[in-house]
């Protein structure tokens, strides 16, 4: 059973051939929206989720930031001077979006350990396969109050198993092309491949599908 829609969507091997592409479609297509140049309602496949290292020259991606990021996410703690002790020093964008204790609402791994969202979905999927129940929420307007100095992009990520494949759906409110989905991308596959690594051993690695409402890029990285 093929579960790719292709008629209105791309397929990309990789991150970065995504990259690439979108980079370049927005500069082509994009509309002023705010401080940025924007498409809107942007979902794609990547077939091969690991393929997730973005070697754009003109990106500059760091691999090694992207692992502390993970391992950040990992530990649960959302204050930005754990990340400092991980990557050695604090990015200037997680200074700019933390709070006066140094906490973020970014952090996707305090944001899914909350209620233990990963055992939840994981103990789902090992008992219900066919589950359409495993997801994870991160972005809830409920708490809208605490947004004062940032604001989570991602909605929510939801794992299903078809064909004895693990696929994963992330759905975003907004993602900023450069910064954001480059980084954000490395951190939902290591997740998708977490979650993975805790089903039974039958269960291969599926494809992972990124929707964006708003996919833009900061006017001064046109």
């Amino acid at each position: 059973m093929n579960t790719i829609n292709t008629t209105m969507t791309k397929i990309f091997k990789g991150a970065n051939e995504a990259y690439e592409y979108y980079h370049d479609k927005i500069l082509i297509e994009g509309v002023k929206f705010g401080d940025t140049k924007a498409l809107f309602n942007v979902g794609f496949y990547i077939s091969d989720p690991m393929n997730n290292k973005i070697t754009n020259e003109e990106r500059c991606w760091k691999e090694l930031y992207a692992k502390a990021e993970w391992k950040w996410y990992l530990s649960g703690d959302r204050n930005i001077k754990k990340l400092g002790e991980i990557y050695g020093k604090v990015p200037e964008i997680w200074k700019r979006m933390s709070d006066v204790d140094g906490n973020v609402n970014s952090n996707y791994g305090w944001q899914w350990k909350r209620n233990d969202q990963i055992d939840y979905v994981v103990d789902l999927l090992v008992h219900q396969p066919d589950t359409r129940q495993a997801a994870i929420s991160i972005y809830d307007c409920k708490e809208h109050e605490t947004f004062t100095f940032d604001t989570p992009c991602t909605y929510a990520v939801q794992f299903t198993i078809v064909d004895n494949k693990l696929n994963m759906s992330v759905v975003m409110r907004s993602n900023d092309l450069w910064f954001g989905f480059c980084n954000d991308q490395y951190q939902f596959s290591k997740l998708q491949h977490h979650v993975w690594s805790k089903l039974d051993a039958g269960v291969k690695m599926g494809t992972y599908f990124h929707y964006a409402h708003n996919l833009h890029l900061y006017n001064d990285k046109l």
